[in-house]
């Protein structure tokens, strides 16, 4: 195995080749070793976020999948710092959850939704690089834990409260320190790295260095994929530059004003720069706006005193 052989990228990767069926293995490998279980795959549900144009770097990776237990796996790979992150998976998960259950069925029927989250911004305060959510009731009197009775558990089969909620995991790429101590670490170093050293042993990372090394790409794939990397460089930049220039002047405006007003306004400025910066790009007003969180007045207003 050539330790240095480059991998296109997992977000790229989901996107070209990773939804057909003939590469599930890949897939299955990466969940398998992330929920201790082994995992099937039945199908490639219709996702919200496939787009392959310029914009699409500002929308997140996001796919379906439902394994053979029937639960809908949410996959979504994540570049750019967004502040209501844990409330927008959130959302996804609770739309998820009502989606696939039909009026006339009982809500023993609202199906199981994991969602997966592989982050290239540090979300939160934590040391960690994987995080786990879920739902368990605790007693506030004699601190025990709920527990399905018998007739439940062959209802819904399943043999925990936990089981019938949502989980969520937050894997922090940047936050993993490149030392491989399992097979789950071999994954998430081929994420941060895009290539698999020799040894190691996970599943489905030998189906990925097959099928994912980019000389054995077509060669106008191979020039799509440079694109691509292209475009999520610019974006890394142009959010990075306009953020640090917005939250410095909000700084030191915060020393008369106030550390938090400072910071807030910070962050106002910095969603402008970036509307600025995208109105350069030619990207359609009603885009900028879902993207930045302006109103689409703001953002001509914006315009107008750019050019005047």
């Amino acid at each position: 195995m050539n330790q240095k052989r480059k991998l296109i990228t997992f977000d790229w990767a989901i996107k070209r080749l990773l939804r057909s069926k003939a590469n599930f293995g890949i897939l299955e490998g990466f969940l398998s070793e992330l929920l201790k279980e082994d995992l099937t795959i039945l199908d490639v549900l219709e996702s919200e976020s496939n787009k392959d144009h310029r914009v699409d770097k500002f929308n997140r990776v996001d796919l379906k999948v439902r394994n053979s237990q029937q639960d809908i796996i949410i996959i979504e790979i994540q570049y750019d710092r967004e502040y209501d992150y844990l409330q927008r998976i959130f959302y996804g998960v609770s739309k998820t959850a009502i989606e696939y259950i039909k009026e006339n069925e009982s809500y023993a029927s609202i199906t199981k939704v994991i969602s997966i989250n592989i982050l290239y911004f540090d979300l939160g305060s934590g040391s960690d690089y994987i995080y786990k959510g879920s739902t368990r009731f605790i007693g506030l009197h004699h601190h025990d834990l709920l527990e399905l009775s018998e007739k439940q558990q062959q209802l819904f089969k399943k043999d925990s409260i936990e089981s019938l909620y949502p989980e969520y995991y937050l894997i922090k790429i940047n936050r993993f320190n490149d030392i491989a101590k399992d097979t789950l670490d071999e994954w998430i170093y081929f994420l941060k790295n895009e290539e698999i050293k020799e040894g190691f042993t996970a599943k489905g990372l030998k189906e990925a260095e097959e099928k994912l090394s980019i000389l054995k790409l077509p060669e106008d794939e191979q020039k799509a994929y440079e694109h691509y990397k292209d475009d999520l460089r610019y974006q890394a930049s142009m959010f990075e530059s306009s953020f640090g220039d917005g939250y410095s002047e909000g700084k030191a405006e915060g020393k008369a004003e106030g550390i938090e007003e400072g910071k807030a306004k910070g962050i106002n400025e910095a969603t402008k720069n970036i509307a600025l910066n995208l109105v350069r790009e030619g990207t359609p007003i009603n885009i900028i706006a879902k993207v930045t969180g302006l109103t689409e007045s703001v953002i001509s207003n914006l315009q107008k005193q750019k050019a005047s």
